[in-house]
């Protein structure tokens, strides 16, 4: 299949009949979407080479049209995503773990959308052991609703229980899915990710037969709005991907709220990442809040810069702002606003709904054509499930460590070794 066309029709049913896990075919029988595994876009990404693609987090239903949108324009394979403290058990947004992939599929399918799209369930964080019976009970939940990625983020925790607390919830992941796990807590310039960290937590996983598809590093970023264009550090993170090319994981970058479009393409070109989070951008955008080149939102006088014209209505938009300051809510946690708002944002005339959609498809098509290089891998996704017959296109990495030195004794015995540190409390938003 050559680049450069969009799938045609004939391939495109092929695609359907073959590509789609089986949750999915079980939850919508009829459907037309191509939702597939998460291993499936690191694939494209990896064929097309130097590129990776947004995953776009869900915070409402016009980042999903606006995501999808731009991801057919561009012709690239997507993900859209919702992460634990967005849409878990005490969610603030109304997308969620449990109905993200019934939105993607209805709207998908509402606006004909033919590319290859991953439903990620991004950052299931776990800050301590004796969380994981939870875990264990909710994740296979998560993959019954739909989810066909997931993020497994224990990386609060020291690296022995971050390792550990993986292989026992990675049991509850279907081995079709798509994996990312994480080493470094993401928080910016303090306790930054090493070579010897991320090389400890995959080659575990090795022993045990687990082959992650992405690590996500602390690698100078952080999270939400940002004040400033300190971020991401390349080198560390081109370091850190060289370090662990015998066992063909690929990066996942959170935290580009903050990265000039210039950094993102170095991201691209320099190291081996193929996914890269946007939240807090997305959802700004949507709303009509300004926004830069880094992804920032503009403030004026501590508070957020509406755009007159743009996004919700203005007499919304002063409910909404009203609403925040009668919480006492800061202007990071204004991203609490999406639930209590979401059925007065659906309730906004047709014009102003499309204009918000608009304006994420704008931004997140720049995005995967101009910065992360992600055009026309559509077709390349469709190319790895055909030559892998299926839904599962397996595992990019065969086993090279030996399990019998990755017992948990052993285990707990090399991660005293490792010099790295878990700095300030981070949060979870890209």
């Amino acid at each position: 299949m050559a680049q450069n066309r969009e799938i045609d029709r004939q391939t495109y049913n092929k695609a359907l009949e073959m590509g789609r896990p089986p949750n999915i075919q079980k939850l919508f029988p009829s459907s037309r979407a191509l939702l597939v595994s998460g291993k499936v876009i690191d694939r494209a990404m990896r064929r097309k080479g130097k590129a990776m693609t947004i995953a776009a987090n869900a915070r409402n239903t016009f980042v999903i049209r606006g995501a999808l949108k731009a991801a057919q324009r561009a012709n690239a394979a997507i993900i859209i995503e919702i992460a634990r403290s967005e849409g878990g058990a005490s969610a603030y947004c109304p997308v969620n773990y449990w109905n993200i992939a019934t939105y993607v599929d209805a709207i998908a399918n509402e606006l004909g959308i033919t590319v290859p799209v991953a439903i990620h369930a991004d950052h299931y964080g776990l800050k301590k052991p004796d969380e994981l019976p939870v875990a264990e009970v909710e994740v296979p939940t998560m993959f019954e609703a739909g989810i066909t990625s997931i993020a497994i983020d224990a990386s609060h925790m020291p690296d022995d229980d971050n390792l550990l607390s993986t292989l026992a919830l990675v049991k509850h992941v279907p081995a079709w899915a798509g994996l990312e796990t994480e080493v470094g807590e993401i928080k910016g310039k303090e306790g930054l990710s090493t070579p010897e960290e991320a090389l400890f937590l995959i080659q575990g996983l090795n022993a045990h037969g687990v082959h992650a598809d992405w690590i996500a590093l602390n690698n100078g970023t952080t999270h939400g709005i940002e004040a400033s264009d300190a971020g991401i550090q390349v080198e560390l993170t081109a370091r850190i991907h060289e370090a662990l090319t015998p066992y063909k994981v690929s990066g996942a970058q959170h935290g580009t709220s903050g990265n000039s479009s210039d950094r993102l393409r170095q991201i691209a070109q320099r190291t081996m990442t193929t996914k890269a989070n946007v939240a807090t951008a997305l959802q700004m955008l949507s709303w009509g809040v300004k926004v830069n080149d880094y992804g920032n939102v503009e403030l004026q006088n501590g508070q957020l810069v509406k755009v007159p014209g743009q996004g919700v209505t203005e007499s919304l938009w002063a409910e909404m702002m009203q609403h925040a300051k009668d919480k006492g809510w800061k202007t990071g946690d204004t991203k609490k606003l999406n639930l209590p708002f979401d059925n007065k944002l659906l309730g906004q005339p047709t014009a102003v709904r499309e204009r918000m959609v608009q304006a994420v498809e704008d931004f997140t098509f720049k995005l995967l054509t101009d910065v992360f290089n992600a055009r026309d891998t559509a077709p390349l996704a469709v190319e790895a499930i055909f030559e892998a017959s299926g839904f599962d296109v397996g595992p990019k990495a065969t086993v090279k460590e030996n399990k019998q030195e990755w017992t948990e004794a052993k285990i707990r015995a090399r991660a005293g070794s490792l010099a790295g540190a878990k700095g300030p409390q981070g949060n979870f938003d890209d």
